[in-house]
């Protein structure tokens, strides 16, 4: 019986056995990357990490890459960060916990000085060596290594596939580009088997006649014939420790992407959807105000690939004599503006009479005030906490807990350069209003 058995097991169809494997999600453990000090996104990182940063109204950052995971059934979750990180803790601690009969988790895992290693996270690699010792303990044959600040949907078990599919040892997310991108990115040379051959940190417009790859012939149309790394890395564990104890590098794409391609089997996986770095002021205010156009190139509005968060208890938002025009309007907002144009609103949102707001995102608040409380700062010349009456604002971000007073008129735009102030700072165009700021009656920029 047991040869019959040997013999049933060797003819297995392989499609079949990899089904089963994709099937058994204590296989990938995730690491997502809180990034560092977040300069290019100041001042919305001034007081958090920046997965913590408010996302469409009522997300943070952090949501994207742990909701895709959840939706590929992978529930082994650690967050790496080691700036401002108490919101980012609060935010996790309150969004995702499991049941007591699941073995799943997202965790935090913040730099710590020990007695092997005093200095804090160096890099990337760095953040996942100086991390090894809280792996231990998992049972995992896989580690994706995912970025904390991006904006994209992806089925992480397709990623698994093609590295199971390809016997690679490290399979790298790829996207096709447009030759005046690619100057911003990573650029991966792979061969006609996908195995990624070469690899080039943000080349010069001259070295790109060297580095186009085989794409889809949708993507030739598009003129995309680079592939740009997204970040996105699936090791084997093995090769991954091997990796991180023979090169003490600090950075994967700096120092291990290259040796890796070198000595080891690197493959990369093509992704065609839309997929956005969210790294500075203007490439989050272009991709929350694309959320709020008819067909955004995000969908949030998908039934398998739900974006998850904490959960909140707040009431429907109030909407009163305003004109809306591609607005996404938040859980809680309070609204008596004149109209609303390309904008989004977030949780909490208060709007007075006769305000007028285009191209903006407002976070929104933590809190309610009450009626006792708007009239006490009142009295102090304070304004309420949200966008008083007959207020104008365009292209602006206004942070989270902001009083704005009655008649303010805020203009973001190039000519003006770049400004900055305790209460706001002007950057690529685009007014940042700090969290917490005050602006009273008749301001005007």
């Amino acid at each position: 019986m047991a040869k019959i058995r040997r013999k049933i097991h060797k003819f297995i169809p392989r499609s079949y056995q990899l089904n089963k494997n994709l099937m058994d999600h204590k296989r990938i453990l995730a690491l997502i990357l809180g990034g560092g000090r977040g300069t290019r996104l100041h001042p919305l990182t001034c007081e958090r990490s920046k997965p913590a940063v408010p996302l469409a109204g009522k997300y943070r950052l952090v949501d994207i890459p742990i909701s895709n995971c959840l939706n590929s059934g992978i529930n082994k979750i650690f967050v790496l960060t080691q700036f401002n990180s108490a919101s980012l803790n609060r935010h996790v601690k309150n969004a995702f916990s499991f049941d007591l009969f699941s073995k799943g988790f997202v965790d935090i895992l913040a730099a710590e000085q020990t007695t092997e290693n005093a200095n804090w996270f160096q890099g990337t690699a760095d953040a996942v060596r100086q991390s090894l010792s809280h792996y231990k303990s998992i049972d995992f044959d896989y580690m994706l290594i995912l970025s904390g600040d991006q904006l994209y949907q992806m089925d992480y078990r397709d990623l698994l596939k093609n590295h199971l599919d390809n016997d690679a040892e490290l399979t790298i997310a790829t996207i096709p580009v447009k030759a005046e991108e690619a100057t911003s990115f990573g650029i991966m040379k792979t061969n006609q088997e996908n195995r990624i051959t070469s690899f080039i940190e943000k080349p010069s417009a001259e070295e790109l006649k060297d580095w186009s790859s085989e794409t889809s012939d949708e993507m030739k149309a598009q003129g995309r014939n680079y592939l740009a790394s997204m970040g996105i890395y699936l090791f084997n564990k093995e090769i991954l420790y091997k990796l991180l104890s023979e090169n003490d590098g600090t950075d994967f794409g700096k120092n291990i992407i290259p040796q890796s391609i070198e000595n080891q089997k690197v493959n990369s996986y093509q992704f065609e959807g839309y997929w956005t770095d969210i790294g500075t002021i203007k490439s989050f205010h272009e991709a929350n105000l694309d959320l709020a156009n008819n067909l955004p190139q995000f969908n949030l509005y998908e039934n398998e690939s739900q974006i998850y968060t904490h959960a909140r208890m707040l009431p429907p938002a109030k909407v009163v004599g305003t004109t809306l025009e591609r607005v996404v309007l938040s859980e809680g907002a309070i609204v008596y503006a004149s109209r609303l144009e390309n904008t989004v609103v977030g949780i909490r949102t208060r709007i007075g009479i006769g305000s007028t707001i285009v191209n903006s995102y407002l976070m929104g608040s933590d809190y309610y005030e009450t009626l006792k409380e708007i009239e006490e700062n009142r009295f102090k010349g304070i304004p309420p906490v949200g966008v008083g009456e007959r207020c104008y604002l365009n292209n602006v971000i206004v942070d989270k807990n902001v009083r704005i007073g009655n008649d303010v008129n805020l203009y973001g735009f190039q000519d003006k350069g770049e400004i900055e102030t305790d209460e706001y700072k002007i950057v690529d165009g685009i007014m940042v209003i700090k969290k917490n700021a005050i602006l009273r009656d008749g301001f005007t920029l």
